[in-house]
């Protein structure tokens, strides 16, 4: 599976298989964690967890056997939100070519119950389910390309449509897509609107959109 297959295939998975991770499994998603983690943010495996989705946000969610998890981690003094989103999106994708299921989870989680180990300067900045999936998942709603981007589509270069259509797949908090794209000169500009999560969200996008063009973005 290829990163642009990866980015259209993968879809959010709230319901996991009771089965718990196999060591093999385990070993890989601790090397990607390890591999997508960076200076300011630690991305941790938390296996077997049954008390962090023990919540009435999370069985409102729908949530089921979600055991595993990434915890994303930063110092407390620092504005990592931004670099969390694109870290655990380059994470997620590569969970996704494991043939593995994620979601990404802000607000629907325990922190008080998470069992992943934190220093006294540290905080969760958000969590990303993963396991086996019980379920196909559904394809999140997504606004028309004109609602996001303020180049013509005709007007639009090849790299740049593919960018685009790469942030359009990107999931974000309850579907919002509050972000704007558009072209200065030869570079492509993401900015977030104001929103929950909308650093976060504006790091996931912007990973989608480099991996899908193949271009960096500002």
């Amino acid at each position: 599976m290829t990163i642009k297959e990866a980015i259209k295939h993968r879809h959010s998975i709230r319901r996991f298989k009771e089965a718990p991770l196999s060591d093999e499994v385990r070993a890989k998603l601790s090397a990607l964690a390890a591999e997508c983690s960076c200076d300011e943010v630690s991305i941790r495996l938390v296996c077997g967890d049954r008390e962090c989705f023990d919540t009435f946000l999370a069985r409102y969610g729908k949530f089921k056997n979600a055991y595993n998890y990434f915890a994303l981690v930063s110092k407390k003094d620092q504005d990592t939100d931004e670099k969390a989103g694109y870290m655990g999106q380059k994470l997620v994708l590569k969970v996704e070519e494991l043939g593995l299921g994620t979601c990404w989870v802000g607000g629907t989680y325990s922190k008080g119950k998470c069992k992943a180990e934190l220093a006294e300067d540290e905080k969760i900045i958000c969590i990303i389910a993963v396991g086996e999936p019980d379920e196909q998942g559904t394809k999140h709603r997504s606004k028309p390309m004109d609602k996001i981007c303020t180049v013509k589509e005709e007007d639009m270069p090849t790299w740049f449509k593919n960018g685009v259509i790469g942030a359009l797949y990107a999931p974000t908090a309850m579907d919002q897509q509050k972000f704007t794209i558009s072209l200065d000169g030869d570079e492509a500009v993401i900015t977030a609107g104001k929103a929950p999560f909308a650093k976060i969200d504006l790091g996931i996008v912007k990973y989608n959109f480099e991996a899908a063009s193949g271009h960096e973005v500002r």
